[in-house]
């Protein structure tokens, strides 16, 4: 999840950040499905209540180390009497809870722990409720998605990486000028572009001029993974002392190999639905 994020619920913008691990929500745009003029109202009569006392007393004592019970105790013994009013701030102050939290400036309002913010969104009305689960699991779905296509972009970088040292280290001299190193290693990316695509990266943005980026951009989860394994056979080639000549023609060799399996494999198809 971005630090701050935007789902719509029932037609109005609700906004979550991340805090580490934990994910909050903003009671003040939920509030407003209640009363949009006092959103602070609205919070404060829902937190003086005994059951969401008592509830995110609860919350707290298992998430919390620092936790003031003493104060806890005395605010629980107060609330449902007469004229008892609690506050976001005055909880949070009195307490040193941390899974209701008031923020200042663009975003500012006040957030609510995930687990808090459903109880909160329960109490206004079912409908709420439901609606925000249902957009909370799909943009948690979402950020999954994004994350597993990180990781293979991540995993093609190291091996890049590898790829590029053992170019350095034997194909390289010591005495060669900055840019005619950066044209050796042009030279070995397009010896795995040929070997995959067929095609150089220059010949490929002259054939997309529209297209951002470069060729393994708009690679697939196959080609991320055979493209993956290239790098490694030719870091491994590279170091056998294998001139470009050979080792292309063994590299593309295995990209047709690789390429017919992967394209035939269940997991790496399933893999692919997931990016749709």
């Amino acid at each position: 999840m971005d630090k701050n994020t935007k789902i719509e619920i029932i037609g109005s913008d609700v906004t979550l950040f991340s805090k580490g691990e934990e994910d909050y929500i903003s009671l003040t745009d939920l509030a407003k499905h209640k009363n949009a003029e006092h959103t602070g109202v609205v919070i404060s009569h829902w937190m003086s209540t005994r059951y969401t006392i008592e509830f995110i007393g609860i919350w707290e004592r298992v998430n919390n180390p620092s936790f003031n019970l003493t104060e806890f105790s005395y605010i629980k013994n107060e609330s449902g009497s007469n004229g008892f009013v609690l506050s976001a701030k005055q909880w949070i102050e009195k307490t040193n809870a941390i899974g209701i939290i008031s923020k200042a400036g663009r975003y500012g309002g006040t957030y609510a722990h995930k687990d808090i913010a459903f109880e909160f969104a329960t109490w206004i009305s079912p409908e709420l409720k439901f609606y925000l689960i249902k957009e909370f699991q799909r943009l948690k779905e979402e950020e999954q998605k994004q994350l597993g296509w990180d990781v293979k972009r991540q995993l093609t970088k190291i091996n890049y990486r590898i790829h590029t040292d053992a170019i350095k280290e034997n194909l390289i001299p010591v005495e060669l000028s900055k840019q005619q190193i950066h044209l050796v290693y042009a030279s070995e990316a397009d010896l795995l572009n040929m070997a995959l695509f067929g095609k150089t990266a220059k010949l490929w943005r002259d054939e997309n001029p529209s297209q951002k980026g470069n060729i393994r951009d708009y690679c697939n989860v196959t080609q991320l993974v055979c493209l993956a394994n290239l790098e490694n056979l030719n870091a491994h080639l590279i170091q056998q002392d294998l001139p470009q000549s050979e080792r292309i023609r063994l590299l593309n060799r295995t990209a047709i190999q690789q390429m017919r399996l992967l394209t035939d494999d269940l997991g790496v198809k399933k893999l692919q639905g997931s990016e749709a």
